[in-house]
């Protein structure tokens, strides 16, 4: 793009400096936004905190990669960072820069970088002032890191304040090398952070905020006498809780998805059919259209077993490295996570096959719903995929890094070769390593104690995430599923 294309695109994108410059309100411009004003079509009141820190703090230093689907809502939480810096008295909006990454060159990207800041230089009047710059999907941008990391290294960007978002990181990009070793600044906040879809949480305060929470506890405490208090005050409510978890599992938490569901009782098929695009796009599944329902399909009916992708990509008539690219692809898209098979000592065991958990409700639903003939999700796997996701949720906000790393969670065989669906991992503590309790999935309402020998004779502990039943009298507990994934959110 020439110059002018640009300089075009960036006053566009940036209404605020207008406002500022006319004597306005800059936060009123921001939300005028289109993607803020689509917003308030499907507008439950749930606001992402993943960026709160960064409009609390002081201007400048800190490098911040923020990654996640597409249509999880990243824009719009740059949006609110803005708008929330903006309406801070030490802030200039000329300070605030919102840069849309999406069909740029490489060339367009750095140019981009010289003309926002000649752009904003009314700011630097009196002196010269760091910039917040929201790099909105950059990752669709070939060579982003290294043009990132000159800058970092050679420019007034060094001294600014950056946060940078993307659905996928092309194969090939340094992240760590280029971003990370030294370039991340020393304000000591979170480098690497995921806009994910809602937890249960979130979707219980957004959907029926007049039930009761318990406070989260830490990984390694679910059998504590913090987590038994506050298991104990929900004895008489657990079928609330069981009605809602089922209706989480039927949309999800994508803002939209739980929007639409509450207003019209189901998930959109335009929405279903917006994820179906992006998916197809990220996993470039260059094939009929009907290739993607077809394998998110695959994948739930396999969801509570190890994948067999030799004979997964024999199903869907692929090779065996298409199938194992796609998968790949499917994961660093945040549309699934790999659950591996953990020996005794906690160590994964190297050659064996790995779970394979789709990240959200919708995701299982989509195949039915978008391709006739396809099976409806089976609700016990669901339950044990979001378990999963729950838990692995838990241990990366404690332990930066681990879920990009396919370092969370974990299933273990017992001696008579069945299997544990989450095993106790490491995981960190402000009072150094602790051990994660085990859980087993079973969304049962009877007959538990026979479904819990299998952690009584492995661990001896652990617990049963049931559909309604609560009981903490054994060594094993039994908690409805939905109680557990509040204890870890």
């Amino acid at each position: 793009m020439r110059d002018d294309e640009l300089r075009r695109n960036l006053a566009a994108a940036n209404p605020w400096w207008g406002a500022a410059a006319a004597h306005q309100d800059p936060a009123a411009a921001i939300q005028d936004r289109r993607l803020l004003r689509d917003r308030a079509q499907y507008d439950l009141g749930y606001r992402s905190p993943i960026l709160a820190d960064i409009a609390r703090l002081p201007v400048g230093g800190a490098l911040v990669l923020l990654t996640g689907p597409r249509r999880v809502g990243k824009s719009v939480a740059l949006l609110d960072l803005a708008s929330a810096l903006c309406q801070r008295e030490d802030v200039s909006p000329f300070q605030v820069i919102y840069v849309p990454c999406d069909g740029m060159q490489a060339r367009d990207l750095r140019r981009s970088l010289t003309l926002a800041r000649e752009l904003t230089r009314p700011v630097d009047i009196a002196s010269s002032r760091p910039r917040v710059w929201l790099l909105d999907e950059v990752s669709n941008v070939s060579g982003w890191t290294s043009i990132i990391k000159v800058a970092r290294d050679g420019t007034d960007l060094g001294d600014d304040t950056v946060i940078v978002t993307g659905s996928r990181w092309r194969d090939g990009e340094d992240v760590e090398g280029n971003l990370m070793a030294g370039r991340a600044g020393s304000t000591g906040v979170r480098r690497s952070r995921h806009l994910l879809p809602m937890t249960f949480r979130d979707f219980l305060i957004a959907t029926r905020s007049s039930l009761a929470l318990p406070e989260s506890v830490h990984p390694s405490d679910l059998q504590s006498a913090q987590a038994r208090v506050a298991l104990e005050g929900f004895q008489f409510q657990v079928d609330d809780y069981d009605l809602a978890w089922q209706d989480f599992l039927t949309c999800g938490g994508f803002p939209r998805a739980v929007a639409e569901h509450r207003r019209d009782g189901a998930v959109s098929d335009a929405f279903l059919r917006d994820i179906a695009a992006s998916l197809r796009g990220d996993i470039q599944l260059d094939g009929a259209p009907q290739s993607l329902p077809l394998l998110l399909s695959q994948l739930e009916t396999r969801s509570s077993s190890p994948l067999n992708i030799a004979n997964l990509a024999l199903s869907l008539s692929w090779t065996r490295a298409t199938t194992d690219g796609r998968l790949n692809r499917l994961v660093s898209s945040f549309g699934a996570i790999w659950c591996r098979q953990h020996g005794d000592s906690g160590q994964v065991v190297q050659g064996s096959q790995a779970k394979l958990y789709l990240v959200d409700p919708v995701l299982s639903s989509l195949p039915s719903r978008l391709r006739a003939g396809l099976p409806t999700p089976d609700v016990t796997r669901l339950t044990e995929e979001m378990l999963g996701v729950s838990l692995a949720r838990a241990i990366d906000s404690l332990d930066e890094g681990r879920w990009v790393a396919a370092d969370t969670i974990g299933y273990v065989k017992t001696d008579s070769g069945n299997e544990i669906d989450l095993c106790p991992v490491d995981v960190q503590s402000p009072g150094g390593p602790r051990t994660s309790i085990p859980i087993e999935g079973k969304w049962v309402d009877a007959g538990w104690r026979a479904e819990a020998k299998v952690l009584t004779n492995k661990f001896g502990f652990g617990v049963l995430a049931t559909k309604s039943i609560l009981n903490l009298d054994y060594d094993v507990w039994a908690v409805p599923a939905p109680l557990v994934a509040l204890l870890l959110a």
